[in-house]
């Protein structure tokens, strides 16, 4: 497999780990990272060796989310145009992660937030601990949810807790997240990529060509209107971020005071 400078890649018969590790615990999103995990999810694909693919966090957390004190995520916005191709990384990287033919599975323990969630939303499998903590912060930071993952969200858990989730911007914990169906398994502490693995074996016991076209059949189905209905919101995130309502709730959540918004 190959050598990333954020990832550790491990393959074990038919089954890869990837593990997403910024030395830190709390894996961020960097500029860098999203696209050794877009780069990753491509030379995957075409491993005919490959079945199942388990993506997991180093540490303490699956992710934090994007990584903003990354300089590269601004570097781009001297024009719209430039700030727009940058905006594609996130949503590039799920698609590689959904596009894979291989099962995937996301092992969550701790954090799992912003594109992190995204992120894990785009594999077929969820198997978090019940110390996990999910969130969504983007609108209460003056942000739309983008990425192209509500309509995904809304496929695994349906329109009412997807708003809940989305528009409240609030934490939920491991078992909320079960009990939602945004998993589909809850375990112990430090468990989730224990019972993720006994899940890649019972995929790498299973013939692989009618595991891959039972799942690309799936997809289709539940995905068949997803790039219809979230096509704009990269622009939809670009807008938002320009405003000065998207300023002002940076700017209250740094100084931990309640945001003064006037749809400005």
């Amino acid at each position: 497999m190959n050598k990333y400078e954020n990832l550790n890649v491990k393959k074990t018969g038919a089954i890869v780990e990837v593990e997403i590790d910024r030395k830190d615990g709390r894996n961020a999103l960097s500029i860098a990272l999203m696209k050794e995990l877009t780069s990753c999810a491509h030379s995957i694909k075409v491993n005919t060796e490959v079945q199942c693919v388990i993506l997991s966090g180093q540490g303490d957390s699956f992710s934090v989310g994007a990584d903003l004190k990354d300089t590269s995520m601004s570097e781009f916005s001297k024009t719209s145009l430039q700030r727009r191709e940058m905006l594609k990384t996130g949503p590039d990287m799920c698609q590689a992660w959904e596009s894979l033919e291989q099962i995937t599975i996301a092992s969550i323990e701790g954090y799992c937030i912003g594109g992190a969630l995204a992120l894990a939303v785009s594999c077929d499998f969820r198997v978090a601990s019940k110390g996990a903590i999910f969130r969504l912060p983007e609108i209460p930071l003056g942000m739309n949810m983008s990425w192209q993952s509500i309509p995904r969200l809304n496929a695994l858990i349906g329109p009412a807790a997807t708003k809940e989730l989305v528009i409240l911007g609030e934490e939920i914990n491991g078992a909320t997240a079960f009990d939602w169906h945004l998993t589909q398994r809850l375990v112990n502490k430090g468990e989730s990529k224990t019972a993720s693995l006994e899940i890649a074996k019972k995929v790498e016991a299973l013939p692989p060509l009618p595991v891959r076209m039972s799942k690309i059949s799936i997809n289709a189905v539940a995905n068949a209107l997803n790039y219809t209905s979230s096509f704009m919101d990269r622009d939809q995130f670009q807008l938002a971020s320009l405003t000065e309502d998207q300023r002002e709730a940076i700017k209250s959540f740094f100084e931990k005071r309640e945001g003064k918004f006037k749809g400005e």
